[in-house]
């Protein structure tokens, strides 16, 4: 059997540095959680402080905060990383361009978010990571456009 050769555009090394990059982001998103966790004094399974801490202390809403920014961007990540890898097939360092875009812009909307003031969120950071994501939604879709479409 002869062995599997796989040759891939340059630009696939920029885009393995922009996916890397959105580990590096959980991870920070995830000590952040942690920190606010311990000071809220919030226990473990419960994953948000409930109304009456919220209350009470402006650490738990920041808590709360800082969970839901890691978690949206849980959410949003699989589809971040699925357009990366289709749009990658035709432009990969535009791809790995606007991961990287759409990372910085989630970094912002975490520090925006863990203030207390959901409104935060969506200053600068939500606004860069939706206009990334959504060029990726745009540009994965002319790949797959331009592979059925291509003799």
């Amino acid at each position: 059997m002869a062995p599997l050769i796989i040759s891939l555009d340059s630009g696939y090394k920029y885009l393995a540095g922009s996916l890397l990059s959105t580990v590096f982001l959980t991870v920070y998103q995830s000590v952040n959680v942690s920190k606010y966790r311990k000071l809220a004094k919030i226990p473990y399974p419960r994953v948000y402080a409930e109304k009456a801490e919220m209350e009470a202390n402006k650490v738990a809403v920041q808590y709360n905060c800082a969970q839901r920014a890691h978690l949206n961007t849980l959410e949003s990540l699989p589809n971040i990383v699925v357009l990366s890898l289709i749009t990658s097939l035709s432009m990969p360092t535009f791809a790995a361009q606007l991961v990287g875009v759409w990372t910085a812009g989630r970094v912002l909307y975490t520090i925006g978010y863990t203030t207390g003031d959901p409104d935060k969120r969506n200053t600068q950071g939500g606004f860069v990571s939706s206009i990334a994501l959504m060029t990726l939604i745009s540009s994965a879709s002319y790949t797959v456009y331009q592979l059925f479409t291509s003799a």
